[in-house]
């Protein structure tokens, strides 16, 4: 089945294609800081986390605990997980020998 992202136009596909294009962890280090905020990039680290949390079976107070996010936090994550576009699940899966 085609995904149809909810965002789309000219400058998402350039954002996309510009993520494909990094190929080490230097090179994505470089490039999402200068993007994005310290705040923003910590938050999608801090989401991440939970998300790989939430996939080990942690409970919502386990995963508030170690990570500082709000259970809102906690709860959307958990939503993407269950019922999103798959993207968390396929990042874990790539990743799963390495956390």
């Amino acid at each position: 089945m085609k995904f149809t992202p909810q965002l789309q136009g000219d400058q998402i596909d350039l954002l996309m294609k510009a993520l494909l294009t990094l190929t080490t962890t230097d090179e994505a280090h470089r490039f999402c800081e200068d993007v994005m905020t310290i705040k923003e990039l910590e938050s999608i680290a801090q989401r991440l986390e939970v998300a790989v949390m939430l996939n080990r079976k942690a409970t919502y107070q386990e995963i508030a605990q170690k990570t500082g996010a709000s259970t809102a936090t906690i709860s959307r994550v958990n939503r993407a997980l269950h019922y999103g576009a798959e993207g968390y699940s396929f990042v874990l899966s790539q990743l799963d020998g390495e956390i």
